[in-house]
């Protein structure tokens, strides 16, 4: 089933909640003028009865005052004293004493007789001759202190009905009326409020990836749609940053595994072309081997880029030394650079741990390690210290400006320092992105994808920390990483 639009959904909430209100208001104000109209009829019945009573207690050559038929007549009409006004004697019958009005006499109840014996007046409403009810009232007579008759004044209901039957006609008019002016007027409000965000759909919809460039109109409005704009702008911008990323990292990763490929295929080519000494076979085959190593390397340094991005990593959390640490990766390095005369010691180490994964610790290390050894000359050094340091970082080195900020605290810092050829201001923003290179030519000669650093950033990130770097091109770089120490 077809969900209804937002647009109908809101008109037909607007004319249920207005129909529930004229209801609710159209019943209170039924309440308020019958209440009112009853009173009326009863305040009138009092009146003209409380007039009777007066005229009874003068003196007898006075008992009916001549003028009492046109005081009735005023009071209730010229059809009133022709069928409801009548005296009784304390026993309940036709007073003869008093004239006698046409029409059939008025019934007196018993509750009435009795209240009006003991003083009391009581109001009835009894079916009439015609198609009203009539509202009696029966009054007691008094001249003494003591009961000498009974006065009954009746009123026909005919203008109540017909004031309430008018009433409820105009109220079954209007309520419709108003409804269905109240549905059109939501529907044009609610469509008009809602036009921006069909004019955002109709954009949305030619948005494409290729065109991720565009933006919706209206987010410098400072209202519910305009924040929608804004966060679908802010959406779209990150989608036009992650598609510039993948499309740049595909075509790295394609370039990447291209020339390995082109150097295999290039030296196979050659080796078959005409027949070989076992050695120059040899050659070839140690040749693709190691071009497919360097694959083997690049593929899975971008599993681990993808498995980071993905939240899938796995780690083995546990307390890590990373003084041994540092002692097994500055071996390594030492046996590294001695192929480049490129000396790699430790100035420096305090006895701290931390907890995380000791193996990816010491990938991140050696990649830092290895970086610096690559880009320095012979005769130069790379140095690692390894101290505890606490609170945020200093003004010294440049951060990784996609890394978390530290927190406050006791952190382990390990401080990775080279004399080789440093990085230039312009490209340190950019040193932690996949692919990048300083001098690509350079970069591939020293055996580098670019994916170094890039993975370093990603561990340091995972265990909670951050790394810094401060450089000055042909006097070294200084990489400083952060790790938080273990209670």
């Amino acid at each position: 089933m077809k969900r209804l639009s937002i647009r109908a959904r809101l008109t037909l909430w607007y004319m249920g909640i207005l129909a529930t209100t004229l209801v609710l208001l159209g019943g209170a104000s039924y309440g308020l003028l019958m209440r009112g109209l009853w009173q009326d009829v009863d305040a009138t019945l009092e009146g003209v009865a409380k007039t009777v009573v007066q005229a009874a207690n003068r003196p007898p050559a006075e008992l009916i005052p001549p003028d009492l038929d046109e005081v009735l007549r005023r009071l209730f009409g010229p059809r009133f004293t022709d069928r409801f006004y009548q005296f009784l004697d304390p026993d309940g019958r036709l007073d003869p004493r008093w004239p006698r009005f046409g029409g059939e006499p008025l019934h007196v109840s018993p509750k009435a007789l009795k209240n009006a014996a003991e003083g009391y007046a009581t109001f009835e409403t009894r079916p009439g001759n015609g198609r009203f009810p009539v509202r009696v009232l029966t009054f007691p007579v008094v001249q003494r202190g003591r009961m000498v008759n009974v006065l009954q004044v009746g009123m026909s209901l005919e203008g109540l009905s017909m004031a309430r039957q008018h009433f409820l006609w105009t109220l079954a008019a209007l309520v419709p009326l108003a409804l269905a002016l109240a549905g059109t007027g939501g529907w044009l409000l609610a469509r008009r409020a809602l036009r921006p965000v069909d004019q955002m759909t109709t954009t949305a919809r030619r948005i494409e990836a290729e065109h991720l460039g565009k933006r919706l109109d209206g987010a410098e409005v400072d209202d519910e749609l305009g924040r929608l704009a804004r966060t679908l702008n802010e959406m779209l911008a990150r989608l036009e940053a992650a598609f510039a990323q993948v499309r740049r990292f595909s075509a790295d990763a394609s370039h990447e595994l291209r020339t390995p490929l082109t150097v295999m295929k290039g030296e196979i080519e050659v080796a078959l072309r005409s027949p070989r000494d076992p050695a120059e076979y040899q050659r070839v085959l140690e040749s693709g081997l190691e071009e497919v190593e360097s694959m083997t390397r690049l593929v899975d340094d971008l599993l681990l880029l993808s498995r980071a991005d993905a939240g899938a990593l796995q780690w083995e959390a546990g307390p890590v030394e990373l003084d041994r640490l540092v002692e097994e990766v500055a071996k390594e390095g030492e046996i590294l650079g001695r192929g480049k005369q490129v000396r790699v010691k430790i100035l420096g180490m305090e006895p701290l741990i931390v907890q995380g994964d000791g193996q990816r610790l010491k990938q991140l290390l050696r990649n830092l390690v290895d970086n610096g050894v690559k880009y320095t000359p012979p005769g130069g050094q790379v140095t690692l210290t390894l101290r505890q340091g606490s609170g945020v970082r200093g003004q010294g080195p440049v951060p990784d400006p996609r890394s978390p900020t530290p927190k406050e605290g006791p952190w382990a810092e390990i401080i990775v320092r080279d004399t080789g050829i440093g990085i230039p201001p312009e490209a340190l923003p950019r040193i932690f992105e996949r692919f990048y290179r300083v001098d690509p030519a350079r970069s591939r000669e020293a055996g580098g994808a670019g994916l170094g650093l890039c993975i370093a950033r990603t561990i340091a990130e995972a265990h909670g920390g951050r790394i810094e770097v401060q450089s000055i091109p042909g006097a070294g770089s200084t990489f400083t990483l952060r790790l938080p120490l273990s209670g």
